[in-house]
């Protein structure tokens, strides 16, 4: 069986929800793990899987662990005499927000050759930027709900009817979110999303909306789905509720719906994974409006990877982890050079 190296932290907003997403997902598996933390000195360490708790990151007793330095093929850490090697097969990219989903820690891993389950650097950028999202979305002819980015130079004319909701282009797990009834309540709820990203994205906020949730990933090029969840919430979940989804490790049941609407959903999930989220497991959002399928955004690293929707996630991790897409190999031969040195002398 694989040896999986579960890769968290990272410096992100999220970074709390990486360590929640860590343990559930170590305790989730019964293969075996290695732990390897980013800290926010961008430094990797290397947890013994029974010291993995939240209070050894909080209290910083991580420190006293075995610090890592990442090049060529995976991991290594320095003994008196020489260098010695983490081994594992493969890497499992848990890092949510900033480092993990934004691209940084897929460019890293393609760089160093170390194969890793996770979105890849396009998939990344596009996933990570809610607006990207939804230009992407339309781009596939996927439907999304109207939209307006704002920057926080730019002057603050929504042009969408109220009430709207507010959102940090960059962020998940609901933070920075509001939720806004009238122009009284505009320059507070965007002052709070601006403290966390230069840019916003504003939707309008409809009360009751349906949403439902599907994960999944393509594995030797068949689409492996997850049951097809609608989240309980109120009008929308905070960062407390998705906070506590984070450690989810139960199953829960298919939601109530017709086989046309679950194929419509399916159909949507198809496109929009298409060949750039290939060696992934994600999740989509959905709204359905009038019987219509909306994207309402793309989970590119699910909490706790969306291990309860799937009836044995582990075999589906490791089926994925047969499955990653290959770099195009390129044979630089220094032919071109070659050729002139040879038709003109010595360069």
């Amino acid at each position: 069986m694989k040896k999986i190296a579960i890769i968290f932290g990272g410096v992100s907003y999220e970074h709390e929800i990486s360590i929640v997403s860590a343990i559930t997902i170590n305790n989730k598996l019964n293969t075996e793990t290695i732990l390897i933390f980013l800290d926010k000195n961008r430094d990797f360490y290397e947890i013994p899987s029974q010291k993995m708790n939240s209070k050894l990151f909080s209290s910083h007793e991580y420190i006293k662990m075995k610090k890592l330095n990442i090049k060529s093929g995976g991991f290594y850490y320095k003994t008196i005499f020489n260098e010695v090697e983490v081994k594992f097969d493969v890497a499992l990219n848990l890092i949510h927000g900033g480092d993990g989903e934004d691209g940084k820690l897929a460019s890293l891993f393609s760089f160093y050759n170390i194969p890793f389950i996770g979105p890849r650097v396009e998939a990344s950028v596009l996933s990570s930027n809610k607006a990207l999202t939804k230009a992407y979305a339309k781009e596939l002819g996927v439907d999304v709900l109207e939209y307006k980015s704002l920057n926080i130079n730019q002057a603050r004319d929504i042009e969408i009817e109220y009430p709207v909701i507010i959102k940090p282009v960059h962020l998940g797990s609901s933070i920075g979110l509001s939720v806004v009834k009238n122009e009284d309540e505009l320059d507070y709820a965007l002052d709070i999303a601006f403290e966390y990203d230069s840019d916003i994205i504003i939707e309008p906020f409809i009360k009751g909306i349906k949403e439902y949730n599907l994960a999944g990933c393509m594995v030797d090029n068949n689409f492996i789905f997850s049951i097809i969840e609608e989240p309980q919430k109120g009008d929308l979940l905070d960062f407390d509720t998705k906070y506590l989804d984070f450690s989810r490790s139960s199953a829960v049941l298919q939601a109530d719906i017709d086989k046309s609407l679950i194929n419509k959903i399916k159909d949507n999930f198809k496109i929009i994974y298409s060949s750039y989220f290939e060696g992934a497991l994600i999740r989509c959002d959905f709204f359905i409006l009038n019987n219509r399928v909306y994207l309402n955004e793309i989970n590119p690293i699910p909490g706790s990877m969306a291990n309860y929707l799937f009836d044995d996630f582990e075999t589906i991790l490791l089926s994925l982890s047969n499955s990653l897409p290959t770099l195009h190999q390129v044979d630089v031969n220094y032919r071109y050079i070659n050729t002139i040195q040879s038709a003109k002398g010595k360069l």
